[in-house]
């Protein structure tokens, strides 16, 4: 997710316990529902403040991103689907799911990830600065928490995002949620690490699991 679009949008408006499937019985792509959100994302939706995007381009940004790269993770991809829900004025939950060509292209997919939380971790303006951080998370076979923050000085201020992101194979899972966050705490990831623990056990039927 491109954090400068995340700032403004924010202030405007356990490890794998399913058995993996054998990689004979993969299938071709991402079947259309596959995704956790795609269902919800279907239905009619009349309220003006509310709104569902589904995007099934291999090229789509990584939600997670701190540097806004827009190449982030895209090479050896094979196929992908993001699915975004925007709240005005200040939620959006993301689902993204990606398919690479190996685990070795997935798993470099991560080290890159984790590499731009090293490489750009703060975003200054006037009076206030954006800050990322990472810890790990027990996902699959690796996974990260990803924590982006509006800090006034040292004190956190109101607004970020909370990513999970886990690989499972030669996949690459995204869940997160962006809004008033406050200060950063544990408890953001619980949603996210839900729906990536959901996917984790059926990941295999279109990936790649070793």
């Amino acid at each position: 997710m491109n954090h400068k679009i995340l700032i403004a949008g924010v202030l405007a408006g356990a490890t794998l316990t399913a058995a993996a499937a054998a990689p004979a019985l993969a299938v071709a792509g991402i079947p259309k529902g596959f995704l956790l959100y795609e269902k919800a994302a279907a239905k009619k939706d009349d309220n003006p403040e509310t709104n569902w995007e589904v995007d099934r381009r291999t090229t789509v940004r990584l939600i997670a991103n701190p540097c806004g790269k827009a190449d982030l993770g895209t090479a050896g991809r094979t196929a992908a689907r993001t699915v975004i829900f925007t709240s005005v004025p200040d939620f959006q939950k993301s689902e993204q799911v990606i398919l690479y060509s190996s685990a070795a292209a997935a798993t470099k997919a991560m080290a890159d990830l984790r590499q731009a939380v090293t490489a750009c971790p703060s975003v200054k303006s006037p009076g206030s600065a954006y800050r990322f951080s990472a810890t790990g998370a027990a996902l699959g076979d690796e996974g990260l928490a990803l924590t982006g923050q509006i800090y006034q000085g040292r004190k956190a201020g109101i607004g970020g995002e909370r990513a999970i992101v886990a690989r499972r194979g030669s996949a690459l899972l995204v869940y997160a949620q962006a809004g008033e966050w406050g200060k950063p705490a544990k408890a953001d990831f619980t949603q996210q690490t839900k729906d990536a623990k959901k996917m984790i056990a059926k990941v295999c039927t279109v990936a790649t699991c070793g």
